[in-house]
């Protein structure tokens, strides 16, 4: 059996408006709570599960997503709708920017709890090579 990710808990002040804004930037759903979690799965199958947490104990975290060029475009006009303020690299040197590392297209931008979440069109390293399907 190989080994894949299945699912990580998102700490959120409300998990509610968390997992709708995720979903919601991502063009993803909001599925049914599980126990104390609120989830939102990706294509892929991995389960991010939003837990209402004391803000005190949020530790922001970074969440990367690999999307097609169609879906980056959809997502990055939610985030421009948003009035989002996004960057092309983790340092948040180059706001307003987006990056073309790997010959793809990448953002970084914030969750309401201060997670960092980023888009890209092509794995790190990957050279500008398609992903594979």
């Amino acid at each position: 059996m190989s080994v894949e990710l299945n699912h990580t808990i998102v700490r959120a002040r409300d998990k509610r408006a968390s997992a709708e804004f995720t979903a919601t930037i991502l063009g993803l759903e909001v599925g049914a709570p599980f126990g104390p979690f609120l989830p939102v799965v990706t294509a892929n199958g991995v389960t991010l599960d939003f837990a209402t947490s004391d803000p005190d104990e949020i530790v922001p975290q970074h969440y990367a997503f690999l999307v097609s060029e169609e879906e980056f475009d959809a997502i990055f006009q939610r985030i421009q709708q948003a009035g989002l303020t996004y960057y092309a690299d983790p340092s948040r040197s180059r706001p307003g920017e987006i990056n073309h590392n790997d010959g793809g297209r990448g953002a970084y931008f914030e969750d309401p709890d201060g997670h960092f979440l980023e888009i890209i069109t092509r794995p790190y390293g990957s050279g500008g090579q398609e992903p594979s399907e």
